[in-house]
């Protein structure tokens, strides 16, 4: 089964005074990406953007990897972005798709121990939107962000639960979907009362929910 991890941060529910600060970014980026940033990327993206967009790739990585390694902690400084190309157009509009070809997208490389991850992170002035594969290939991948009425943290995990339902239920309408939690905290996608064979990932902050999974081949 393929891996797939997404995260979202909403920009406006940020404190950039205390993200721009040593103390506090240090503890999301390491050196070798802030170098990253000084060389390649301050010219087009703010620094506290770029803080966020870490973050959320790095999380986005550990629930992608936390489906095999069940042990595993969320530790930033130990997930290292080693390539970060941003789009020429750096703000998207497109909230939901198959892929990111016709999307405006910051494509990454990712490190977590001994495994190669990619990332795909939509920009916006509102949030940033990341989604992690174990593989390059996006092109299965579908993926949706959507603002909701309620920033409380259970009505945010039923709105994006209901938003992938919905999906599903589009292109399935013959099946029956659930979503249920697995012991070590990720969801786990039950088709006709049986585990699906892909992957689903959610996230939600603030006003902002979104899904990814890799759809059937």
């Amino acid at each position: 089964m393929p891996g797939i991890g997404n995260d979202v941060v909403a920009l406006h529910a940020i404190n950039v005074d205390r993200t721009i600060q040593y103390r506090f970014y240090s503890k999301i980026i390491v050196d070798s990406e802030k170098l990253i940033y000084d060389q390649c990327l301050a010219s087009s993206l703010p620094f506290e953007n770029f803080v966020w967009l870490a973050w959320s790739i790095k999380e986005a990585t550990y629930k992608c990897l936390q489906r095999y390694r069940h042990d595993l902690v969320f530790s930033p400084s130990n997930t290292i972005i080693k390539q970060v190309l941003l789009p020429e157009s750096l703000y998207a509009s497109t909230t939901e798709g198959i892929g990111f070809d016709d999307v405006s997208v910051c494509k990454s490389v990712v490190y977590s121990g001994h495994h190669q991850l990619f990332s795909r992170s939509i920009i916006t002035k509102d949030y940033i939107f990341s989604v992690v594969n174990d593989t390059n290939d996006f092109s299965r991948t579908c993926w949706k962000v959507k603002k909701i009425g309620s920033n409380e943290r259970e009505e945010q995990s039923q709105a994006v639960r209901e938003m992938l339902l919905h999906k599903l239920h589009e292109w399935y309408p013959a099946d029956q979907f659930k979503i249920e939690k697995s012991l070590f905290g990720f969801p786990v996608l039950l088709k006709n009362g049986v585990e699906a064979d892909f992957p689903v990932s959610f996230a939600h902050h603030d006003h902002f929910a979104g899904y990814a999974f890799v759809a059937d081949a």
